[in-house]
Parts: structure tokens; C-alpha cells; sequence
């Protein structure tokens, strides 16, 4: 069959299905069957997923937005040129960094739908799945994606403090709104990588290019420092709101039926990412959010610790421990004393 003429879509499927004949081989025609019935399954729950389209090397990403791969790990890709096509999902192999330069509609990010405005960055981590909902019509794609595959970095500086870049983990309505002048620096640093890409591969271009990446995020995380400041609509209330939702979770009966409440746990209550919740807590406290969560269970302990109707025991099973060794050991650590100590003291 000829493949040229298809869909990209179609096509990425069917270089997968090109290499059965090998796997196959030897198999009885039951065993045949079997795949064959897989594969037909398999498209029957590609319809279901939306059609989503699956990237896992740079030169799809590329072919399908009509640019040029000029090398297989890293791309600055350009939407322009892509033809027009409809809204749909996909999911990414690779790290990628979204700048529009349009309002572009509703984002689904797992299961909510958010509105993507114009100047903004999102940025997705390996295996993330990001699509904009499909009205049956077809749009011109604009603005610049940033692609990188983990492969480049590996072994690079920047490989190994990756998970430092915490916005690789935000949900799309904590995306990075920039100014006028942060864009220009955003823009800088996209051509300073696609100069290294049009020249010839040689020996000092995976460290420039890895440097320039690794510039461009640096400047991403002072833009998110400014962005915590300065946007308070969104952030306005949040420390307050996780204070209330600490004191509610320790009055109520939920830490013996769910244990200490983790970092997760309370930014889904507050409709936050983890690490976005978190970042943002260290920004307003100048401490992590679980070390504010230990230390309102501190707080909490040493008030009940004075009710003396209760053995250290009750007090740790109602404040979520599973072990009051557990609690024993954290209470000393934290505050000094064992939980005995320190009610004989007071």
C-alpha cells in the first residue's frame, strides 16, 4: 500500500503495523487472527480516545506541521506552516513548550477544558496529552513549540536538574502569562536554538543547544517568580484557603479515616497542581508546603496533647498517624521533646 498519499495520522499507524510480518512469523492462523482482531480493536479505540495522535520522535512532530528536521532530538518548530486542520488531542514523547502568538480556543487538559489566551507558555512533560476540543471546523495553527527529546539531555547538566523546572508538572491554567518585553527575551532565546540547528552538526552543538535550552528555562522560572507577584487575582487567597482547609481536615474525622494530609491531597482541594501548589506556598511562606503541613500537625498536637483524658496514643491516631512510634519520633525531631516530655513539662 502506498502511504505517501495518506493522512500523517494514518500514516504514523501504519508504520507501526509495517513490521508485523516479522513479528508474525511462525505463528498459526488462529494466532494471526487474534492480532489482526487487536489491531481492528485498537482503531476502534482510537475513535473512542478522540483520534489522538501519538508523537514519539521529533521528525513526526516535525512532518506533521510541515517543518524541516534539521536534527532528531530538538526542534523549533513553527506552527505557520503547518496546513490548516482541525482541533484534536495529542500526546507528546518528548518535553514540549507551547508559545502562542493567537487566542486559539478551549485546551482539554485531562479531563477540564481551559482557555488558552494569546502570549502564553505551557510546557509538557514526556508522555503528557494536551488537545483542543474539536467544533468540526479547521484553523491555521500559529506560534513557535519548543520540542526537545529526553535522549539530548541525558547526561548533560541540564539532565540531571530537570525535575528542578517544576512547570513541566502544571496544569494548563497555571500556564506562564508573559509581557510584551519577556517575549522578546522568549523569542531570543528560540533563535539563538534555531541558529545552532541550521548549523552543521559538529562537536560544540549539543552543549550550545543544551545551554540555550537550558538559559531559556532559567528565564521561564524568574518569569513564573514575577508571575506569582504579580498576577494575585488568581493566587489571591490561596495561602488563607489552605490554612482553613488544614483547620477543617484536623476538627473533622477525616485524618483517622485518610491519614496526614499530603501535598497532592490539598492542592486538588484547592483545584492546583502539586507542584504549582507548592511552589507557590514556598513563594508565600519561604518553605515547602509539606514542611507547613508538619508544622500545623505540630501545632495541633501540642494543643491536644494537654488534654489529659488522652493517652499519646489517641492523640497521634486522631491527628492521621498509623503509629504512635511514628508520631513519637516526628514530635521529638520537630519540637525537641517526646510527646510525654512535653506535656509533663507544660
Amino acid at each position: 500500500m502506498n502511504t505517501a498519499k495518506l493522512p500523517y495520522v494514518f500514516h504514523l499507524r501504519l508504520i507501526q503495523i509495517t513490521v508485523l510480518p516479522t513479528i508474525i512469523t511462525g505463528i498459526s492462523k488462529a494466532g494471526v487472527q487474534k492480532i489482526k482482531s487487536c489491531l481492528i480493536f485498537d482503531g476502534a479505540m482510537s475513535s473512542i480516545m478522540d483520534n489522538m495522535i501519538n508523537f514519539d520522535t521529533i521528525s513526526q512532530y516535525n512532518a506533521f506541521n510541515n517543518n524541516e528536521t534539521l536534527h532528531p532530538l530538538v526542534s523549533v518548530a513553527d506552527l505557520s506552516k503547518a496546513p490548516p486542520r482541525q482541533r484534536s488531542r495529542m500526546r507528546f514523547g518528548f518535553y514540549t513548550v507551547f508559545l502562542k502568538d493567537i487566542k486559539c480556543g478551549d485546551l482539554r487538559y485531562g479531563c477540564n477544558y481551559y482557555d488558552y489566551e494569546e502570549g502564553t507558555l505551557v510546557f509538557l512533560a514526556p508522555g503528557q496529552v494536551l488537545g483542543v476540543e474539536n467544533d468540526g471546523a479547521y484553523y491555521q495553527p500559529q506560534g513557535r513549540v519548543l520540542v526537545f527529546h529526553p535522549d539530548l539531555i541525558r547526561g548533560t547538566s541540564l539532565g540531571r536538574h530537570m525535575d528542578d523546572y517544576s512547570f513541566f508538572s502544571y496544569d494548563v491554567h497555571e500556564a506562564l502569562h508573559l509581557s510584551e518585553g519577556e517575549r522578546k527575551v522568549i523569542f531570543d532565546c528560540f533563535a539563538k536554538i534555531g541558529f545552532e540547528l541550521q548549523h552543521a552538526i559538529d562537536k560544540h552543538s549539543k552543549t550550545l543547544i543544551v545551554s540555550n535550552i537550558e538559559l531559556f528555562l532559567n528565564y521561564c522560572v524568574r518569569f513564573y517568580d514575577r508571575q506569582f507577584i504579580t498576577r494575585e487575582a488568581p493566587h489571591k487567597g490561596v495561602l488563607e484557603r489552605f490554612e482553613h482547609l488544614l483547620n477543617t481536615y484536623f476538627e473533622s474525622e477525616k485524618p483517622q479515616a485518610l491519614g496526614l494530609p499530603s501535598v497532592a491531597w490539598c492542592a486538588e482541594q484547592l483545584n492546583l497542581s502539586a507542584n504549582y501548589f507548592g511552589d507557590l506556598i514556598k513563594k508565600e511562606t519561604g518553605k515547602p508546603a509539606q514542611e507547613y503541613i508538619q508544622s500545623k500537625v505540630m501545632d495541633v498536637a501540642k494543643e491536644r496533647i494537654f488534654d489529659t483524658t488522652k493517652s499519646i496514643s489517641e492523640v497521634a491516631y486522631e491527628l492521621g498517624f498509623k503509629y504512635p512510634q511514628h508520631f513519637t519520633r516526628v514530635f521529638k525531631q520537630r519540637v525537641g521533646y517526646t510527646p510525654n516530655e512535653y506535656r509533663s513539662l507544660n
